[in-house]
């Protein structure tokens, strides 16, 4: 599978103890940056050592030469240090940022053998489509590729095509004596947009919930995941379309507040503007009941039975395909700035939540008085 080829090649590198001096990850996918952390703790960090062994820094924080400073120092209390850098767009903000770069070269050409440098480059998104990658992304990563991939080990972590997700549910499934059926392995996958980080701990879930039965059927992820996350969006999208600002707030708190807000909010934020969009269709179609519903959306693309009728009237309460159009927009604008790192992920999406339930703008146009001469 192409999206886990590059992981797959730095875990076997991890377990043989096959590193070069320092790694870039690249891309923001949780899903793939927890499971090299996680091999990396697992192979290189002993547990009780974890307090000298193991430390994180943010460039925005800490200057680069003190990181430097203590990876060059051998500790005296643990055989190997890790360092993971956070901020690695600090490296190439304005100004010359050469000083910084030819550091690191130098940290690589002599590096401490007992330590591991680890910088993250999650503001980067790379699609599961490579072809696809936002042009501001793709001149970012060209740039870390020219510099930092001259003496850094690069690892990609791009978004998971949705065949590759729905086969590793199957050969994961395999490895706890699990059978997840194949519709049930793509409607889960459907389901959560294709956030692998999301798609991982739901399947966890469902394998405790079916226990014994050592089998996963579409009905137990209707049960677990869909009637969960699903009814609580359309009861979001709900009070959005209401505009109930009070009401929206609360049940946007009671998704976030079920754990690991931070890590889901990009697939939270998939699946709502992906009801947007099932709603725009509605309303262009002049979708009136379910009947018509299933004929307006196509495979992939539908709703679950039990929100045929909600989304109708949501899609109803909007007066013009204008209305949903800016609401997708806020999304779009939303999603790009939670893959910016902004300080509060939650933050972002109450404000979004906030402009979504608030009546838009009029646009004036331009007065006779106001035209250029």
């Amino acid at each position: 599978m192409r999206a886990f080829a590059q992981t797959n090649r730095f875990l076997s590198d991890v377990e043989a103890r096959k590193l070069r001096p320092a790694y870039v990850f690249v891309g923001d996918e949780t899903f793939f940056r927890k499971r090299c952390r996680e091999a990396i703790l697992e192979h290189l960090v002993p547990s009780d050592l974890r307090e000298f062994s193991l430390f994180e820094f943010d460039l925005a924080e800490t200057d680069l030469a003190e990181i430097l400073d203590r990876a060059r120092t051998p500790s005296l209390m643990a055989p190997f240090q890790v360092f993971f850098v956070k901020g690695v767009k600090v490296l190439y903000g304005r100004g010359s940022n050469d000083e910084k770069l030819a550091a690191i070269e130098a940290y690589c050409t002599d590096p401490n053998p007992d330590a591991l440098l680890i910088f993250v480059a999650d503001h980067i998104s790379i699609p599961a489509d490579a072809r696809r990658m936002e042009m501001t992304d793709r001149d970012r990563y060209q740039r870390i590729r020219e510099t930092l991939g001259e003496y850094c080990g690069i690892v990609e972590l791009s978004r998971v095509e949705e065949g590759e997700a729905v086969r590793w549910l199957t050969e994961f499934s395999t490895t706890r004596q699990v059978k997840i059926d194949p519709d049930a392995a793509r409607e889960l996958v459907d389901a959560l947009g294709g956030d692998m980080m999301m798609i991982s701990n739901e399947l966890e879930k469902l394998i405790l919930f079916v226990n014994e039965k050592k089998r996963i059927t579409l009905g137990d992820v209707e049960t677990m995941v869909l009637a969960a996350k699903q009814r609580s969006l359309y009861e979001l999208t709900d009070a959005i379309s209401a505009k109930d600002r009070v009401r929206a707030l609360e049940i946007l708190d009671a998704i976030l507040s079920r754990g690991e807000a931070d890590e889901a909010a990009i697939g939270h934020l998939y699946m709502l503007a992906k009801t947007f969009r099932q709603m725009l269709v509605i309303k262009e179609r002049n979708v009136r009941d379910t009947r018509m519903l299933w004929a307006a959306l196509w495979q992939g693309f539908r709703v679950p039975p039990f929100a045929a009728e909600d989304i109708i009237k949501q899609a109803r309460r909007y007066e013009s395909k204008r209305e949903l159009t800016r609401a997708i927009r806020l999304i779009a604008k939303t999603d790009l700035a939670l893959r910016s790192n902004p300080p509060s992920k939650r933050m972002m999406l109450e404000k979004l939540v906030l402009d979504l339930t608030s009546e838009p703008k009029v646009e004036i146009g331009w007065q006779q008085e106001e035209l250029p001469g």
